[in-house]
């Protein structure tokens, strides 16, 4: 044998020994309990996962969407219930009301002057109750050129002392104090306005007094004394514009609802007093149709007093009798 392959025993190194470790492992762990989680959260927590830094926009769209969700479910069900049946509404009248009712005929259509004499035997109050026209038009008070606004002077008054006021320049005052104005003195007037003081019923205003009241528009305009030209409080000559008003002079404007009301007087006037009323109101009314409404303007038309059943009136008698 060579020597360079004799080697001894000694010489030789042993090999190192890998201890190999089992995959498995040695003990066998209990299985933990797997808890399925419930399908919100799963979606909650996928939505999460995918979006990263944005996750606090997603939990916040995510609960948006259970809440929609759930709106539409109440929805359903809300649709789906069925309906409670209400029971009709019974009307009672005291014994002052059922004796005006049975004054007037459901059936008919009354004339302007019979409805007026009527309008007496039925007011039971113990007050002088006002006379009050209730005139349905055929206008659709959303649209701007269909809106109702006009002046009408009542021969007889009103049955109400109004006290008006006048800003204007010295001679302007003057020629209003002269007409009947209860208040001229425009430095005072507007003093008490910023005061929130208002002594009067009217405001009449010129012009050129026009750039001092329009700093005062949020204290007026609520109260319904803000000037304008289109009721003729705006005006370059303010005596004639107190004569009106103290004469009888009313604003006519549609409600909400298309429907005009207008006080033609007293329950104490005399009958002539209120059918001259009456027909210039409605005279007035006539004339103001606007250039939007096609067909007839005026439906229907009511005549009452306060706490009284209402008469329904003739329409086309009452407005030929207007224009007569």
């Amino acid at each position: 044998m060579p020597k360079d392959k004799q080697q001894s025993s000694n010489d030789i190194k042993p090999k190192k020994l890998t201890k190999k470790v089992s995959s498995k492992p040695a003990i066998a762990q209990p299985e933990a309990e797997i808890v399925q989680p419930k399908a919100d959260e799963a979606l909650e927590d996928t939505a999460v996962a995918k979006a990263g830094k944005r996750s606090a926009k997603v939990k916040a769209e995510v609960l948006k969407e259970e809440a929609r969700q759930a709106k539409k479910v109440e929805a359903k069900k809300a649709i789906e219930a069925p309906k409670p049946i209400q029971k009709p509404r019974v009307i009672r009248y005291t014994k002052n009301q059922k004796v005006a009712r049975e004054l007037i005929s459901k059936d008919k259509l009354y004339p302007l002057k019979e409805a007026i004499e009527l309008l007496p035997q039925i007011s039971s109050v113990k007050f002088d109750a006002t006379a009050e026209l209730h005139i349905t038009l055929n206008i659709d008070p959303r649209q701007a050129d269909q809106i109702v606004r006009t002046n009408s002077i009542l021969p007889a008054g009103t049955g109400k002392v109004l006290k008006v006021a006048v800003v204007a320049a010295e001679p302007e005052a003057e020629a209003a104090k002269a007409s009947g104005a209860d208040m001229y003195d425009a430095e005072a007037i507007i003093s008490q306005i910023t005061q929130e003081k208002f002594n009067f019923d009217v405001l009449i205003a010129t012009p050129e007094k026009m750039g001092e009241l329009g700093k005062l528009a949020k204290v007026l305009g609520p109260k319904g004394l803000m000037p304008s030209p289109k009721n003729g409080t705006v005006t370059t000559d303010p005596a004639h514009a107190v004569e009106e008003f103290k004469q009888g002079k009313i604003e006519i404007k549609n409600d909400a609802n298309g429907v005009v009301h207008i006080s033609i007087g007293k329950l104490s006037f005399k009958s002539e007093d209120l059918f001259t009323n009456a027909k210039s109101a409605i005279k007035s009314l006539s004339s103001a149709k606007p250039s939007g409404v096609k067909g007839v303007f005026i439906r229907n038309m009511f005549l009452s007093s306060s706490m009284s059943p209402s008469i329904k009136l003739d329409r086309s008698e009452a407005v030929k009798t207007a224009k007569q």
